[in-house]
């Protein structure tokens, strides 16, 4: 399956409660935070409901192992609860044998997001929504 990059671009001031838990959902705490989802429908609504505050667009497998390696925190959680009856395998991602958390923590892009702010859709130039191919670019200067 392929892999979605999304980032956040706005932070949490005068944001819904609906917007704000969909965020939690996929580990988006902070700006400048990005998470790489599968492409499921189930993905595609979350996207679809917090794309005012995020950016997001296809990630190839070159800069997933660049942001993988630069940017990458190692899991260091429980794997199972006390008793060793449940496994916690929805609080990392597996790559590489190695275990890291689900979101990386990247600095704000060199040359900003666009030319027109965090306010305004890519088509117009600005920052949010959805940026298609052009969205390696963006993590590269981001890393």
């Amino acid at each position: 399956m392929s892999k979605i990059a999304i980032v956040r671009v706005r932070g949490i001031i005068n944001t819904r409660k609906e917007i704000e838990s969909t965020m939690k959902m996929l580990h988006l705490h902070n700006k400048n935070y990005a998470v790489v989802v599968e492409d499921t429908p189930q993905n595609k609504g979350m996207i679809s409901k917090v794309k005012d505050f995020v950016t997001f667009g296809p990630l190839d497998e070159e800069t997933f192992k660049e942001m993988v390696s630069k940017r990458g925190e190692e899991y260091t959680g429980r794997l199972t609860d006390s008793k060793g009856k449940i496994e916690y395998k929805t609080k990392y991602v597996e790559v590489d044998g190695k275990k890291y958390k689900k979101f990386f923590r990247l600095s704000p892009p060199k040359k900003g997001y666009g030319a027109k702010g965090i306010k305004q859709s890519f088509v117009k130039g600005g920052a949010l929504g959805n940026r298609g191919e052009k969205m390696s670019d963006l993590i590269k200067r981001m890393i």
